[in-house]
């Protein structure tokens, strides 16, 4: 589920994939490739070669992994702040209620490798180190690079030092973090039909050839077989690439 190793922390900005799925990621990307020079050129051996562009991808896809590793985080440390808020509403020391809430996320969380379980696990173990939750707080926050977190620890270092009312103040945050999320989801949900869309309409290009070549064969080898025709399937696969690209920028909207 992520790339931590033994005694080492999760940077939530830096992704290291492992051989197989640099494999697994190179092998789809290849494939893909491969399909559409093949309807672009018809040519097993130009096809072959391009394919090798497919080794790439990993390098593309990291930041897309990034991206979901954090709004897993995100989601799984709502969970965590709503089960800490409940556990110091209940009376319970902060040291004691950071526990509880390990204990509580192990049940809805049955995998151990869960992230927000591996960082209140670190907390934990920084208190009973006799070390300052405050630190293990931020140090989470700076790793996390998320929001939502940098806010909460900023909030809860400075209540914990200044002797403020900590659980009507987790509480308080507990409830906003909550509604933002709810919202963010909310237009996710309005992105991602706009997402489809963009989908959709990137394969009217590969489906039109595939159509003719169905309906009419032959029709478009003197597309293949002739160097003008050569020359206009690749200005056609670039400019599908450029508008690929484009539009999956336009309605990659953050949120």
């Amino acid at each position: 589920m992520n790339d931590k190793t033994n005694n080492e922390l999760i940077n939530y900005d830096e992704y290291h994939m492992n051989i197989l799925e640099r494999v697994k990621y190179s092998a789809i990307a290849m494939a893909g490739v491969y399909l559409l020079c093949m309807l672009f050129y018809n040519n097993h051996i130009i096809a072959v070669i391009l394919s090798f562009i497919g080794l790439l991808y990993p390098k593309y896809k990291k930041p897309q992994l990034i991206k979901k590793r954090k709004k897993e985080l995100r989601l799984q440390f709502k969970e965590a702040i709503y089960a800490l808020s409940s556990s110091l509403g209940a009376g319970k020391s902060i040291e004691s209620a950071f526990k509880s809430v390990l204990s509580d996320l192990r049940i809805l969380y049955p995998e151990p490798d869960t992230y927000i379980i591996l960082e209140f696990e670190y907390i934990v173990r920084k208190i009973e180190m006799n070390e300052t939750i405050e630190d293990a707080i931020q140090d989470f926050a700076s790793r996390a690079s998320i929001d939502d977190i940098t806010n909460f620890s900023n909030v809860f270092i400075t209540a914990k030092r200044t002797g403020g009312n900590i659980i009507s103040i987790i509480r308080y945050t507990s409830n906003v973090i909550s509604e933002k999320i709810e919202i963010q989801n909310e237009i996710e949900v309005l992105v991602s039909s706009k997402q489809f869309e963009q989908r959709i309409l990137s394969l009217l290009v590969p489906g039109i050839i595939i159509y003719l070549q169905m309906s009419s064969p032959g029709y478009l080898d003197v597309m293949y077989s002739t160097l003008t025709g050569r020359i206009l399937m690749t200005v056609c696969l670039i400019l599908f690439a450029v508008s690929y690209r484009v539009g999956k920028k336009i309605t990659d909207i953050e949120v």
